[in-house]
């Protein structure tokens, strides 16, 4: 049996699987460099969201804000993050998370958490 690629593989849009080729595409190079992860962290709410720079490191494993940053020449491949992190993230009470490069498995995983708000009514009579 071939390899086929999976249903989430199928359902990208052709902007996403492109984007996707080209940042696997420089895994090879990175992995020369050293660097393990490349990751670009999306935050956002009320209708407004930013895409942090991407950032590169060289750690056993990723986690944002806690791994150090190593200088790694890459801008071109910012334009390619962005283009995976998921629509909607910065509606309503909006969401963020990271769209993550694993150099070694050649997997880009994306965490999206989305935040909400949430109430309990109590109603009685006195």
């Amino acid at each position: 049996m071939e390899n086929q690629p999976s249903k989430a593989e199928q359902a990208l849009p052709p902007e996403q699987a492109a984007a996707k080729a080209a940042i696997l595409a420089e895994s090879d190079r990175l992995a020369e460099a050293g660097i393990t992860f490349a990751a670009v962290h999306f935050d956002g709410s009320g209708d407004e969201g930013v895409n942090e720079d991407i950032k590169c490191y060289a750690t056993e494993d990723y986690v944002y804000e806690e791994s150090e940053a190593q200088a790694a020449n890459v801008p071109h491949l910012q334009e390619h993050f962005e283009a995976l992190v998921p629509y909607g993230y910065e509606n309503d009470c909006g969401g963020f998370g990271d769209v993550i490069l694993n150099v070694k498995s050649r997997k880009i995983t994306i965490e999206r958490n989305d935040r909400f708000e949430d109430y309990t009514t109590s109603t009685y009579e006195v």
